[in-house]
């Protein structure tokens, strides 16, 4: 809707004097009297434009008129001019106009270029404001001889004009204060938010937006992408030579530019031995300082901690890309393909899934679908938003297929969804990203929320706004260590933490010395229920429900003399970690012991071998003192909770720092692997 002020001036002004017409693409002149106008040197709050109106500049009248548009809801651009600096009479008469006037010119389409679909906003507005320079009373002034208040389209409201490209300035000081954040490596959001904490402005209310802020950054790169290419390339072989185990590919395009490329660290390489059975590659971020799509290989150690697998910079997001790209990573990784892989709702990458890795269950991460949903569904639906949302978590928690398919076609009935293109897309692609279709696949607990934050947070540590490509590669191999040496810390920490038995029974005390505390800790919450359910032996197997049902429960198949158990839940395949309903079923048969086969590998604690210590390089030496430090620092914070504790804690240290004494000090092959430091 037009403003008030706007509403007020839907007439069409020019000067008597001035007979010709109003059009744009007419010149005009004025022969006011002197009598008849003012000097407009200072302007008030709701002041209109008027023939007559004088200026001492023509950039005065340009910002009176801009100020006026920003009060009305539009803004105005500077049209033709008459006249030219320096020849004859000088430039004479100017024209400013809506930023909706004229129309786009038709584009030559050139199929070597990539043509940019994007919607013009002009309409052909008549809106204008005519100066022409008058000489013949003195110095010379600007007067207003023509001037349109008439738009053929809606205002804009305060809130909404000031959107504007013409209203959106990023100052000086405020461009300095951007460059400082992008060198520190945070987000554009996040230099948004900080930003409007500084000048205590509401979210949303600065003078620029992201877009702005995206192409500063862009507009400070010094080198062309090119250079910056070859200095990547150049990195890489460095590394290579440096470390052999480092890994990477490349390829080049028609004009021997650099088209993609993906690495990956020895560290990665050995991680994914253990750990690459459950695989997430997500393709959602951008180098932002380059626009560069950027994919990420991660994956989950046995600790519950993300771990970095690889890396890949593409030039396009498209299959021939993507397929190149995984069969990079599987080269990286001597051929083994993951079980399951996680991505993002990407068809190209699909297919180039479906092809290259052919044996891998491909699935779509839950939570990079549901952070779509508030744009998809928050004014479809309104009020009834969560209501929708909660609903559409049970059904996607259900076991049962047909439970879910019922379910869902009743979910779109009672909020009338039946023409709502995502929720058809969705119903259509549900075999990838519904559980009930899922469980017989292992995820390795990456389809949680919490998994989820971790990655994601994981990676946020070297996705920087201004990172340079050649830089890139040493920023996520520092983060990559820096997320290890945090691993090893971490780890340390868990298995210092006192292990509390819940149950009393074998088995958790069993499963305690083997696993991880953090997969103790999921398979310890289904041994407490496992307690909570009856088990009735059936002529297939049993049947486990909860004592208070009557009804229902979940099959069980238990071969005692090969130690073979299976439930229907799938819990142990989706997750690795033994059900209430399986646990129980062990119990009532008198097992105290786990099964190996259902302690995973990648689950178990992983001692390293005195043969591996002396093989330790003087990166392990460091790490090592790491995590000396931390077990000091843990034990000082337990002994510190008794008396008892402390008395223990001193007369062992004091023992074993003795004998610590009594060692010699270390070969000379012993110093080459860890170099004593001396002040010189």
């Amino acid at each position: 809707m037009m403003s008030e002020d706007a509403g007020r001036m839907l007439v069409m002004y020019d000067d008597p004097s001035d007979q010709r017409s109003l059009s744009l693409d007419e010149t005009s002149s004025t022969e006011e009297s002197p009598d008849e106008t003012r000097l407009s040197l200072e302007t008030t709050a709701d002041s209109v434009p008027y023939i007559g109106q004088r200026f001492a500049t023509h950039d005065a009248a340009y910002e009176f008129y801009s100020e006026y548009a920003k009060r009305c809801g539009f803004s105005i651009r500077r049209h033709r001019t008459e006249g030219k600096d320096g020849v004859g009479k000088g430039l004479t008469r100017r024209y400013f106009v809506c930023h909706r006037a004229g129309n786009t010119p038709v584009k030559t389409l050139n199929d070597s270029k990539p043509q940019r679909n994007r919607k013009s906003s002009r309409c052909g507005c008549q809106a204008y404001l005519r100066i022409s320079k008058v000489t013949d009373l003195g110095p010379a002034e600007w007067r207003v001889t023509g001037f349109v208040n008439h738009h053929n389209h809606e205002l804009l409201e305060p809130n909404q004009v000031r959107f504007l490209p013409a209203y959106r300035t990023i100052s000086d000081a405020d461009k300095n204060r951007i460059l400082m954040f992008a060198k520190t490596g945070i987000s554009v959001q996040q230099m948004m938010r900080l930003m409007e904490l500084e000048k205590c402005v509401e979210p949303g209310y600065l003078p620029f937006t992201e877009k702005d802020v995206r192409n500063l950054l862009q507009s400070f790169r010094k080198s062309d992408q090119e250079d910056e290419s070859i200095d990547l390339l150049r990195m890489c072989r460095n590394n290579k030579d440096k470390d052999p185990n480092f890994k990477f590919e490349y390829t080049l395009d028609s004009n021997n530019r650099l088209d993609n490329i993906a690495w990956s660290y020895a560290s990665s390489v050995q991680s994914y031995e253990i750990y690459g059975d459950a695989v997430v590659f997500d393709t959602t971020h951008r180098l932002t300082a380059f626009d560069t799509p950027l994919g990420i290989w991660v994956g989950v150690n046995n600790y519950g901690m993300p771990c970095f697998f690889g890396c890949v910079l593409l030039r396009e997001e498209n299959s021939r890309s993507f397929s190149w790209a995984l069969k990079a990573f599987l080269g990286f990784m001597n051929g083994k393909a993951p079980q399951t892989i996680l991505t993002d709702q990407n068809m190209c990458l699909k297919e180039a899934i479906a092809i290259e890795m052919a044996s891998t269950k491909h699935a779509l991460c839950i939570w990079m679908i549901v952070a779509k949903f508030p744009s998809w569904f928050n004014a479809v639906l309104g009020e009834r938003y969560n209501e929708w949302k909660a609903e559409f978590y049970r059904l996607y928690n259900l076991e049962s297929i047909e439970d879910f398919e019922l379910g869902w076609s009743d979910m779109v009935d009672f909020f009338g969804l039946h023409s709502n293109r995502h929720i058809g897309n969705l119903f259509a692609l549900r075999t990838l990203w519904a559980l009930p279709y899922l469980r017989s696949h292992f995820f390795a607990g990456m389809t949680t929320t919490g998994h989820s934050k971790a990655i994601n947070s994981f990676i946020q540590r070297f996705l920087s706004a201004q990172t340079r490509l050649a830089q890139f590669v040493e920023q996520v191999a520092v983060a990559v260590d820096f997320k290890d040496q945090a691993a090893v810390q971490q780890t340390m920490q868990q298995n210092l933490q006192n292990i509390c038995l819940k149950t009393g029974a074998p088995m958790e005390s069993h499963a305690a010395s083997v696993l991880t505390p953090f997969a103790f800790s999921k398979l310890q919450e289904q041994l407490v229920l496992a307690a909570h359910y009856a088990s009735f032996q059936m002529d297939d197997g049993f049947l486990v429900r909860h004592h208070t049902k009557l009804e229902g429960g979940r099959k069980v198949y238990w071969v005692p003399q090969e130690g073979i158990i299976s439930c229907s839940c799938h819990q142990f395949e989706f997750s690795g970690i033994l059900c209430r309903h399986a646990l129980r079923v062990l119990s009532t048969g008198n097992c105290f012991q786990i099964p190996d086969r259902y302690l995973p590998l990648r689950w178990r604690r992983i001692s390293t071998s005195p043969a591996k210590l002396l093989q330790s390089t003087s990166s392990d030496h460091t790490e090592r003192i790491q995590l000396l430090q931390s077990m000091v620092s843990t034990l000082v914070t337990e002994s510190a909770k008794s008396k008892e504790r402390l008395d223990i804690a001193t007369e062992q240290v004091s023992i074993l720092l003795s004998r610590i004494r009594e060692q010699p000090v270390a070969s000379q092959g012993a110093r080459d692997i860890f170099p004593i430091h001396r002040n010189l």
